[in-house]
């Protein structure tokens, strides 16, 4: 079992850093209140826990006293032998205060008699107790979102390997594009099985279709061209920290060379990638 604590001040990335927890599969809970964490432990050590990996935010929200007893909180974590890890993230005060005047955001210690900076100031003090136990602080002041989502997988996490589920969707046009497409290709050149009355019955997973696209050379250019694009391609997206990608194939009615060609795609890059799905939007239509 592992608990990753999460902390530090508002607009530094916290829940930036527990987002990508969360996509590599940890249990998260967003702004716990600290002195809770004992009782959690004790959930953790159930033989039904969920998970065997949790992340927890612990931010300035807190009752200041549950902050100020962080230390002993740790302390008796130790003796029960739990492995954690404490992250702290921080920015200086410019980048913070322009992080919160680009957003517009209110600070959450911010009120009609507190000004943004006397928040910011205060939060810090608040959140020391923290801050001196963290077992890695990450200054994110010149990071950029994927900068930060990179240094969580790789110090936080301690995971290098990109995690992406590939999704592969066959649609058709006349049902309209799917919402969710990160990529989309359009097949409706190549031959139509729907023209032969015999062939216009089964699906693009049916032996009928199948045999009938593969006697097409044109079929197979197409499925050339689109596994070595997305050969070259996948892997810069996955170096971007992308958690999921969903490549829509398009025909006319979402029956025949969608079909085909997406069970062709997932079949090929499932020998590549972990998690590698599909879904045929309207063979059912």
């Amino acid at each position: 079992m592992k608990l990753v604590i999460i902390s530090g001040r508002s607009g530094s990335g916290k829940s930036t850093a527990l987002h990508v927890l969360e996509d590599l599969g940890y249990y998260c809970i967003d702004n716990m209140p600290s002195g809770l964490l004992p009782a959690l432990i004790e959930e953790m050590q159930l033989e039904d826990m969920p998970r065997e990996a949790i992340a927890i935010s612990i931010d300035a929200r807190n009752v200041p006293v549950n902050l100020e007893r962080f230390p002993e909180t740790i302390a008796s974590i130790d003796k029960i032998g739990i492995e954690y890890a404490i992250a702290y993230l921080d920015a200086n005060d410019q980048t913070i205060l322009t992080r919160f005047s680009a957003t517009r955001r209110k600070h959450p210690l911010s009120s009609a008699t507190v000004s943004l900076e006397e928040a910011i100031s205060k939060e810090h003090e608040l959140l020391s107790p923290i801050a001196t136990l963290a077992d890695l602080k990450i200054d994110t002041s010149s990071l950029s979102l994927h900068q930060l989502r990179d240094i969580v997988k790789k110090q936080v996490a301690q995971q290098t390997n990109t995690t992406m589920a590939l999704l592969f969707e066959s649609f058709g046009f006349k049902h309209g594009v799917p919402s969710d497409a990160d990529l989309m290709f359009d097949v409706r050149c190549l031959p139509n099985p729907y023209w032969d009355p015999v062939l216009r019955k089964y699906n693009g997973r049916d032996q009928q279709i199948i045999k009938f696209l593969e006697e097409q050379p044109i079929v197979e250019e197409m499925f050339t061209d689109l596994s070595n694009y997305l050969d070259k391609w996948l892997p810069k997206f996955e170096a971007n920290n992308r958690s999921y990608m969903t490549v829509a194939i398009g025909c006319t009615g979402g029956h025949h060379r969608s079909v085909y060609l997406s069970e062709r795609l997932a079949k090929h890059f499932s020998d590549k990638l972990n998690n590698v799905q599909i879904r045929h939007r309207d063979l059912e239509q």
